[in-house]
């Protein structure tokens, strides 16, 4: 049994992620932590009622330390970053929900989050947390950086693509499409029902922080250095991302053709799917699948995938890292 600690845990990524760790059978949740609750989980989440009643607590790092071997941080970016070395200085193995580790670049990261990194001799060396990809890396793992949901939808479906040199690097567009629980608890205008409701609206065009995470991957799987155009959207949903790609063929090519290269990339991964027909969110919806497909249209080759944000963008990445960490079956609590 793995004693586990979740950091900032009022959040609604936290919530999934206590709703999965209750059904693995491998784990016990021995600390939540909240800088602002002391109230027993339940009432802040009251969908936890019956389930688990721990209290949220303002623990010290130490205090954690003593109470858990593995620590999810569903802490602010650089906030994760200000616990996480004494966490590990005291033998915790951590999954970071933040986006402290997923970026190389000291310089980028201040670009991007306007603040200094407060762990930055760590960045580069941190393996990025999506199995279907860096498996080989994450397995010994003592840290590992859980990858934002944005991201996920573009580097899943494009990767194969790339190193397989079938689209060229230039000129990859993004367009996605996310639930409103994308954007936190926390109440915001934007989000408001009023505001968000029967409305689907853009926001932070070439100014979203997870652009630079997927140029720096995608630049990975080219093997060289690409920016894409990336346009996110918020749509009057709860929860689930659509995300489109566009990419120009290195060559002719045909629509079964690409659809092999992926099914032939994923055959193996079993929270991966190509799919012929037209991925919709509800299909995957608290699920920790990510459905694929992929057309031809003109000059260009499309991918369309699907996601659970708040599962497969972020907890059911993290359980699924937690499990390979741990020597779990990988797909232990996940569906």
């Amino acid at each position: 049994m793995t004693k586990v600690a979740i950091l900032g845990a009022t959040g609604y990524t936290a919530l999934e992620l206590i709703k999965l760790l209750l059904r693995h059978p491998g784990t016990e949740i021995t600390a939540l932590t909240s800088r602002e609750e002391t109230a027993p989980v339940n009432r802040v989440h009251p969908s936890l009622t019956g389930r688990i009643s721990l209290p949220m607590e303002n623990l010290s790092v130490k205090e954690i330390a003593s109470r858990a071997e593995c620590v999810f941080s569903c802490l602010p970016h650089t906030a994760s970053a200000t616990v996480i070395p004494e966490l590990l200085e005291n033998g915790v193995k951590v999954v970071d929900f933040s986006a402290d580790y997923r970026l190389d670049s000291p310089e980028v990261f201040k670009k991007w989050y306007e603040a200094e990194h407060p762990d930055a001799n760590r960045l580069g060396k941190v393996p990025y947390g999506l199995p279907e990809l860096f498996r080989k890396s994450i397995i010994p793992a003592k840290l590992v950086a859980n990858p934002g949901c944005y991201p996920t939808t573009a580097i899943l479906p494009l990767t194969p693509l790339l190193r397989e040199k079938l689209i060229e690097p230039s000129d990859i567009i993004l367009d996605s499409k996310s639930g409103v629980s994308g954007g936190g608890r926390k109440p915001k205008l934007n989000y408001h029902y009023p505001e968000c409701n029967e409305s689907i609206t853009t926001y932070k065009i070439g100014k979203h922080r997870h652009l630079p995470e997927i140029n720096q991957y995608l630049s990975l799987a080219a093997g060289k250095p690409l920016e894409v155009i990336f346009t996110p959207h918020l749509t009057p949903m709860d929860r689930g991302i659509l995300t489109t790609a566009y990419a120009k063929p290195t060559r002719t090519l045909t629509q079964s053709e690409i659809l092999e290269v992926l099914q032939n990339f994923y055959e193996n991964e079993p929270f991966v799917q190509v799919v012929e027909h037209l991925p919709g969110t509800k299909e995957v919806a608290f699920t920790n699948k990510c459905h694929v497909t992929a057309r031809i249209v003109g000059e260009r080759v499309m991918t369309i995938s699907v996601i659970d944000n708040l599962i497969k963008g972020a907890s059911g990445s993290a359980v699924q890292n937690f499990n390979l960490m741990f020597g779990y079956e990988e797909t232990l609590a996940l569906l």
